[in-house]
């Protein structure tokens, strides 16, 4: 077991950290003085910046939705941050926060960290690889981990937080949880959109199966160029194909993942993202939800297998 390092509140501490090919020297320096410390630290090396904050955004919600389930557990329980770095701290900290239980914050002064620790209660530092030294990275992140939440900060002038300031942060934290959760009124029930709207309108026997794409259906609203609502089940997989024009697509419900196998690129989207993918791409897709999206083509419609669904399969398993 490791001997791992307390923080000021007292409780054993294991920082995650990554960073894209723009944060990655200023990581490894952090990741050096952290271990200097008896900290241990999982690194998990170097990538894309939106595959580096998503990972470490989805193992810190994952240890703070643990840490919730065993809330009476013994207080000794490891206390899991994680640390980001690309060239602004930004891109990598937008991806983490898409967790639940994450509260990414970019910190280019020791003063920011305090403050993001104090206040918002921060589990994921972002540095900036571009404009932050490592000697001054270094005591951003000393902030970072010996700062308690709700303590005194440069934003309450270094003096215990008044009571109703301390009363609104008791609950602030929880509050910030429940955003964006359902709490639909009558008025909240109408679709947000004119596409949502006009999928929405459309009964379930206007879509036709798509054959060659189990758990696929579409509605094709327009022809050369091409338009159409397209849904999938959940769990449902598109093996590797390409199209002859380019297509754009925005996710009206659900997620999914899409695999550019030219570029060598992922994309996570959910509800409201979009994403162009150019003429000849060859790319694979995985639904995670009952998902439901626009997308429109250059040209008519057309699709070309480059592997069979077995395939497909094994390639994202493995990948898993």
């Amino acid at each position: 077991m490791a001997d791992h390092q307390h923080t000021a509140a007292g409780r054993p501490i294991k920082i995650i950290a990554g960073a894209d090919a723009f944060g990655c020297t200023l990581k490894d320096a952090l990741v050096t003085h952290l271990r200097s410390l008896n900290i241990e630290v999982d690194d998990i090396g170097t990538s894309k910046y939106y595959s580096v904050g998503e990972e470490i955004g989805r193992r810190v919600s994952q240890a703070a939705a643990n840490a919730n389930a065993n809330a009476n557990a013994k207080s000794s329980a490891v206390e899991v941050r994680g640390l980001v770095a690309c060239g602004t701290g930004v891109g990598v900290c937008i991806f983490a926060n898409k967790f639940p239980g994450v509260y990414a914050a970019t910190c280019l002064t020791p003063n920011e960290a305090l403050n993001a620790r104090s206040i918002n209660n921060c589990n994921v530092l972002g540095v900036s690889g571009m404009s932050t030294p490592p000697e001054l990275a270094t005591e951003i992140l000393t902030a970072f981990l010996n700062t308690p939440f709700k303590s005194p900060c440069p934003a309450s002038e270094s003096k215990p937080w008044p009571d109703e300031i301390e009363s609104f942060l008791d609950g602030s934290v929880a509050e910030m949880s429940q955003i964006g959760a359902s709490t639909t009124t009558a008025a909240e029930s109408e679709p947000p959109c004119f596409i949502c709207s006009l999928a929405k309108s459309r009964p379930e026997s206007e879509f036709t199966p798509v054959e060659i794409m189990p758990g696929g259906s579409m509605k094709i609203l327009r022809q050369t160029p091409t338009s159409a609502i397209v849904r999938f089940k959940r769990g449902s997989v598109e093996p590797a194909h390409h199209h002859t024009f380019g297509h754009d697509l925005v996710v009206i419900q659900g997620s999914k993942c899409v695999w550019n196998l030219t570029k060598k690129e992922r994309y996570r989207l959910e509800i409201g993202d979009y994403l162009f993918t150019p003429a000849g791409d060859v790319h694979r897709v995985k639904y995670y939800e009952d998902t439901e999206f626009f997308i429109k083509w250059d040209g008519h419609w057309d699709l070309f297998l480059d592997e069979d669904l077995a395939a497909a399969n094994s390639a994202i398993d493995e990948e898993a």
